[in-house]
This record gives structure tokens, C-alpha cells and sequence, in this order.
């Protein structure tokens, strides 16, 4: 049925359909309920009525059209015509095991991620990406270059913390480039003309675009200063930019030379900019001197010289800042400048060569540290290596996003983030693909960028989804946006209201959402639909990616069957998955892997419905979600306690309706200082200073005291009933030290 031969009725019967095999399949691989039965659905191009329980499914006009063209069908790529003598590519689904003599590993042999061939059971794929993984992944990370290629044991892991040090390696041995595969790759395959990235800065007239032969000169030129300078392979690189096509240029030259990037998101404090310069040491800091937000313009190259004064205070000395000149947002001669350590990029860089040689690396060396917050008050460096995570990320993007060559693709985070290197960078132009990158883009201009490039894929945040809703229909009908064929979440759950919202307003009934659930640590997406595949639930990332075994367990770490509810773990390792904490990988191993013995821990919650849908619920940890940011809630509680006037602090979660999660504080001042507007506002400065804006808390609680135990641990979980306004679930308070300490925060409460 195509998009416009609507049935008679939208709602049907489903009990006998043989559309979703694949479903049933999920009760073994890896556990689920049973076949889907009397439920409501729709098809593409009809409009989604408000219950609950319905199901949207594919068209046959867009699954036809699809890499994964129904639940029982996948498409891969076709391995290259040319071959070298003696050299096999084996059948995706054959029995035998795939060993690494059998890997095409020469040039000859790259070919574009986008050439499929035939139709595959995605049942079978799955099954075999699950029993097989080696000669699965094996066969996919043939169709990249490796210089050499890896040891015969593709991967080795070892999962368990009962059994040994946590440890995974995915193409040991193998040398490769990621920057290679990403641009000079793309451009031998004929397509050093198609645009690789158009940019869109604050103002509408302000945009522009590269091709990948001019992204990979002004690589090359990047990469050949680094070397000039002293970074050689393995030393780090604090890369503190916005959303400027410096950004991923300056990560795609320290790939290309061996140099591991620190991306810092440019919203972050000078503090939390020096954490992180002290933790990795990097040879130079890549700033810029402002960017305009808005009307606001951000000088962050002050933020950056805070940060190196503190670092040095700490024993760690950065003799570089090298300094991009954004004109639109400040001056040259308006910006602080130190001599002999700041250094203009435009000075420098643009009269390096076009041209430098790769850095070979390993597979399982350093590719990028990104920190993320933790339930401690210490920012995790977490460590992704090259190959397996080169491998995972442009596999998730093809299959996930239902990429074609021909796709204009848009993806609203920020390089500051996992998203913005796995779903901007890297995943992205690993498949050759055209992204859209504007620097900070308001919802007035949203739809105009997606109108103007054609924008075929959209990826984004519910916040922004809710954000939108908020403004009304219209200010988003009004524009044309038929280009769009798949729309796509990240960062948090999305509440089934919003995920109706977008597909009804935003696609127009007509295209499917791929809600997908993954994680920094994950390197790339995990649970997620596939657009042409099968029905979608709103709200559900419906089901895992090939490779990937989600398992739920209660507190006791027992897996759980079925239908139900629970702490999400993963079994096995899976190519994109980090390697290390940098630094701690004890802390490593006990965040991740002792709370479940034999798993690794997400620190979400899930559940499972009867048909075998997985529906996140959020952190179980002491982590925050806002828009999509995970934040401790020790950092912000850090932040509070270091102003002079407050004593103590504890911070929650609570509902938020545009961020998802809003933060809420409980603080409690020094003795004698009266509770007033002036110290909120000037505790949320604290918090914006140390951390940045976008922790800032949303509510200020005035609390006398704090409800502890006799022991002094915080009952938290009371404190996030009185800030959820669930008065009547407090549950015991027995146990508190003083309990009339719930009354007295319930009386200052200002719902």
C-alpha cells in the first residue's frame, strides 16, 4: 500500500499478521513477549489518533525503497568487483565462521557503504550478528581500508569483573585511519565534488560549505601545522569551539596524524574547561575568540585563558592557544591576547601544504576522549579507540537513518557532545554523506535551514520537539518541509504526546521516526528502529541493533523475561563500546561493571512490553538528564556548597515540559543568612560559572535542614517526591533523624 491508498478504516485487527515475524523472533534473540495482537495502526501518510496503543507502519511506497525493506528484510553492501587474488568475501548469511584471512583488506577493494545488494532476513541478521560477531563485523569492516589487516581473533572481551580486568579489543592488530576512511576514501570513489558539509552561522547571510576535496585540504593544512608545532601520535588536544566548520575539521586533523581530541562543548565554564585540561594534558588548546548566540555574544576565548590560569596553578602548562577569529561575533583587536602562546589560526594554518600523510594507528588505539558527567562530582573521560568504533558508528548511521547517497542530512546537536562526533562527524562522512551544520540555530530559523538545503533526514532532541509544540502548529506548517523522509530522536526518552506531535505536524503523517537510544559510552546507537522495517510504538526505540543483546535484571542482577520492568544491561561487547575511564579504569569498572557482575550497566531504566518493545525510563543513578545533557547531580550540589553563603545542598530530578529533566535544589544557608532573591540568583551564578548555563537549577528550594537518616544520608528519594508535588507518596519517614524536617520543607514549598 503506497502513501496514498489509505485502507477504509485506519484502525485493523493485527492478530494474524505475517508482517511481524521479526517480533515473535524476539523472544529468543535477545528476550520478549509474544506476537502482537489487537492493537490499533496506522500506515505512513495517515494521521496518528491520540491512544496509546497504536502502531505506525511502514508504507509500502517508503519501504520498498528501503535498506531494510520489511521486518524480514535487509539490505547490505556488495562487497568490490575488483579482488584481489586469493582474497574471499564469504556470504553475509553462510555458516561458516568468518576469519580474518578471508577479509578483503586492500584499497582496491574500499567501496561506498551505499552500494547494496539483494535483500536479506533481518531475522537471520540479527541472529547471526549475535552468534556470529566476528565473521559479521569482520565482513562489514571490510568495506573500509585497512592498511593491514588484524590478528586472527577479531575480537576478545572479557565482561565480567569476577573474571579479570574488564577489557575489549575489536580488530587488534589492524592499522587504518579514520580520517582517511572519511575523506580521502569518499574522494577516490569520485566524490571529492559532492559537498561534505554546508554551514549555517548566526545570521541567515551567513553561510557557506565545503566539498570533501576542500575539506580534506583544509585538513591537511590543520594537520601539517599540528605536526609543526610538536603534536605527535597519542598526544591529546583540547579542542573548546562552537559549531563553527572549524570544529570538525580540527577533529578530523588530529584523527588524520594520530593526535586524540578532546571536544569540550563550548557552554561549558572556565572550571569545568580546566578540570578537564588538567586531566588529560593536552600539547595546545583550539579556541575561538566569541560566537554569537542569538544577539548574545559568548567571548570564550576569556573563558579559555581562566581556564589555562587555573590548569597552571595545578601544575599543567599549555604553551598554545591556537585562536580562530570569528569576525561576526568580535574583533580582532578587541580580544585579550597573551604573546607567544595565542596564535591566530587565519595567521598560520592557511599557508600550510594541502596535502600530509596518514598517520597509520591501530585499531585499538586512542581515537578521542570525551568527559561525561558522573554520579560523583569528578567529570569520566571516557576513551573510544579507531577501528571498532570507525566501523559501528557508519554501520548505525547507514541502517538507522535509512541513508541514500542522495540524502541532505541534518543533525541539530553539537560536536560538544557524543552525538555531534558519532552522528555529525564521523558517522556521517564515513558513508559520504552531505550534513547540514548550522552554528546556533533558533526554532524561527529551523524549518527555513531545512527548506533551503532540502534537508532529507532530521535528527534532534525532544527538547527541541517540545519546544516547538509549545510554539503552536503553525510555526511550523508554514513552511514547506517536504523534503523530510525520516525524522529521528536522541538524547532522552521521548513521551509518546511529543513523538505524535512530530510525526503528525512536523512529517506529516508521512514519515517514520527513528527514536533511538544510545549513549557516550555506547559509541553509537543500540536500541533503534529501522525506518522501513517494522511498526513503530510512540515513545518505544522498539528494538536492538545487530550485535547488540539488551538484557533487563531486577536488583539482583537476575535477567528478567517477558514482559516487565528493570535495570538495563548489555551482554557481550559490541565494536563501538569505549575501552577505558581515561586515567581510572577502576573507576571504570566499578561504575559500568560491578553493580551487575557479567553485564555492563547503562544506568537506565527499562521496560518490556508483551510484544517485546523496549521503552526507556530514564537514570537510575544520581545523573540529571536536561535536553539531553547528562549532569551529576554532585557537580551541581559542588557548585551550590562553594558559595560563601550556603551550608548545604542536594539536588534532584523532576519533570521538566521542554528539557525533559529540570533541576531542583534544596539548599540550606549558613546559620543567620535569611533565605532572599538576590543569594538564589546568585547561587544559580555559581552554578553557571563552575559548570555552565545550561546546568543552571530551575528551582531554588529553601531548606532549614535536610532529611537525612541517623546515619546522615539524605533520603533523596523524599526529597524528589516533595519537588514532584507527590505529597501523599512520601512513603516511611520513620527512619529520618528528625522527621518534622519533611513538614517544614513541605511548608516552604512555592508550587
Amino acid at each position: 500500500m503506497t502513501t496514498g491508498e489509505a485502507v477504509a478504516s485506519p484502525k485493523r485487527s493485527l492478530a494474524s499478521s505475517d508482517r511481524l515475524r521479526h517480533v515473535d523472533s524476539m523472544a529468543q534473540l535477545p528476550s520478549g513477549g509474544g506476537r502482537i495482537s489487537h492493537l490499533n495502526a496506522v500506515i505512513l501518510g495517515e494521521s496518528l489518533e491520540s491512544e496509546e496503543n497504536d502502531l505506525v507502519f511502514p508504507s509500502h511506497e517508503f519501504s520498498s525503497q528501503a535498506l531494510v525493506s520489511s521486518p524480514e528484510q535487509v539490505r547490505f553492501p556488495s562487497p568490490s568487483k575488483k579482488k584481489k587474488k586469493n582474497h574471499l568475501v564469504p556470504s553475509l548469511i553462510g555458516n561458516a565462521r568468518f576469519t580474518s584471512s578471508k577479509i578483503p583488506l586492500f584499497k582496491e577493494d574500499s567501496v561506498s557503504m551505499s552500494r547494496p545488494f539483494g535483500l536479506k532476513d533481518y531475522r537471520k541478521i540479527y541472529e547471526r550478528s549475535i552468534e556470529d560477531p566476528a565473521g559479521f563485523w569482520s565482513e562489514i569492516a571490510s568495506q573500509f581500508y585497512w592498511k593491514e589487516k588484524w590478528d586472527l581473533e577479531v575480537y576478545s572481551e572479557n565482561i565480567d569483573v569476577r573474571k579479570g580486568s574488564i577489557k575489549f579489543e575489536w580488530f587488534k592488530g589492524a592499522s587504518t585511519n579514520i580520517s582517511y576512511n572519511t575523506l580521502d576514501r569518499n574522494i577516490e570513489a569520485g566524490n571529492g565534488g559532492k559537498v561534505a558539509i554546508y554551514w549555517e552561522g548566526n545570521e541567515p547571510d551567513d553561510d557557506g560549505q565545503l566539498t570533501y576535496l576542500e575539506l580534506l585540504e583544509r585538513v591537511c593544512q590543520l594537520a601539517n601545522y599540528l605536526k609543526h608545532v610538536g603534536v605527535r601520535k597519542g598526544d591529546a588536544v583540547i579542542i573548546y569551539l562552537p559549531m563553527l566548520m572549524e570544529l570538525p575539521i580540527a577533529m578530523l586533523a588530529c584523527a588524520r596524524i594520530g593526535a586524540v581530541h578532546s571536544v569540550v562543548f563550548a557552554g561549558f565554564s572556565s572550571e569545568s574547561l580546566s578540570q578537564r585540561i588538567i586531566d588529560c594534558k593536552p600539547k595546545l588548546v583550539i579556541t575561538c575568540n566569541a560566537v554569537k548566540r542569538g544577539s548574545k555574544a559568548i567571548h570564550l576565548k576569556d573563558i579559555v585563558d581562566s581556564a589555562l590560569r587555573e590548569s597552571a596553578k595545578n601544575g599543567v602548562t599549555v604553551d598554545l592557544c591556537l585562536t580562530v577569529e570569528n569576525k561576526s561575533a568580535m574583533k580582532r583587536g578587541d580580544t585579550k591576547w597573551k604573546e607567544g602562546r595565542d596564535i591566530w589560526w587565519q595567521d598560520v594554518v592557511p599557508h600550510f601544504p594541502t596535502k600530509c600523510d596518514v598517520e597509520w594507528v591501530d585499531a585499538e588505539d586512542p581515537l578521542f576522549l570525551l568527559y561525561t558527567s558522573g554520579s560523583t562530582g569528578k567529570p569520566k573521560g571516557v576513551l573510544h579507540t579507531t577501528g571498532g568504533y570507525m566501523v559501528y558508528t557508519a554501520t548505525t548511521f547507514k541502517y538507522a537513518f535509512d541513508y541514500k547517497p542522495s540524502d541532505i542530512y541534518w543533525c541539530t546537536a553539537d560536536c560538544g557532545w557524543i552525538t555531534g562526533h558519532s552522528y555529525i562527524t564521523y558517522g556521517p562522512l564515513l558513508n559520504g554523506a552531505t550534513v547540514v551544520a548550522p552554528n546556533y540555530p533558533d526554532c524561527g530559523r529551523c524549518w527555513d535551514i531545512v527548506d533551503k538545503y532540502k534537508v532529507t533526514i532530521f535528527y534532534t532532541a525532544p527538547t527541541l520537539v517540545r519546544s516547538l509544540m509549545r510554539e503552536g502548529d503553525e510555526y511550523v506548517t508554514r513552511h514547506d518541509r517536504k523534503s523530510i523522509r525520516v525524522l529521528a530522536s536522541v538524547g532522552e526518552p521521548i513521551n509518546p504526546s511529543a513523538w505524535r506531535w512530530f510525526y503528525n505536524v512536523v512529517g506529516n503523517s508521512r514519515c517514520p521516526i527513528s527514536d533511538t537510544w544510545w549513549q557516550t559510552e555506547t559509541g553509537g546507537l543500540m536500541i533503534t528502529p529501522l525506518p522501513g522495517a517494522w511498526p513503530q510504538k510512540p515513545g518505544s526505540a522498539t528494538f536492538p541493533f545487530f550485535g547488540v543483546q539488551p538484557v533487563i535484571v531486577d536488583e539482583k542482577g537476575n535477567e528478567i523475561e517477558g514482559e516487565c520492568s528493570g535495570y538495563l544491561c548489555i551482554k557481550k561487547s559490541w565494536p563501538g563500546a569505549f575501552r577505558t575511564l581515561y586515567g581510572d579504569h577502576e573507576r571504570y569498572q566499578t561504575t559500568y561493571f560491578k553493580p551487575f557482575a557479567g553485564y555492563y550497566f547503562t544506568g537506565d531504566g527499562c521496560s518490556r512490553d508483551k510484544d517485546g518493545y523496549f521503552w526507556l525510563t530514564g537514570r537510575v543513578d544520581d545523573v540529571i538528564n536536561v535536553s539531553g545533557h547528562r549532569i551529576g547531580t554532585v557537580e551541581v550540589e559542588s557548585a551550590l556548597v562553594s558559595h560563601p553563603q550556603c551550608a548545604e545542598a542536594a539536588v534532584v530530578g523532576i519533570e521538566h515540559e521542554i528539557k525533559g529533566q529540570g533541576i531542583y535544589a534544596f539548599v540550606t544557608l549558613v546559620e543567620g543568612v535569611p533565605f532572599s532573591e538576590e543569594i538564589r540568583k546568585s547561587l544559580i551564578l555559581s552554578v553557571r560559572n563552575q559548570i555552565g548555563a545550561f546546568a543552571a537549577p530551575d528551582k531554588i528550594h529553601w531548606a532549614p535542614a535536610l532529611p537525612k537518616t541517623r546515619s546522615g544520608k539524605i533520603m533523596r528519594r523524599i526529597l524528589r517526591k516533595i519537588a514532584s508535588r507527590q505529597l501523599d507518596e512520601l512513603g516511611d519517614t520513620s527512619t529520618l533523624a528528625d522527621p518534622s524536617v519533611v513538614d517544614q520543607l513541605i511548608a516552604l514549598a512555592d508550587f
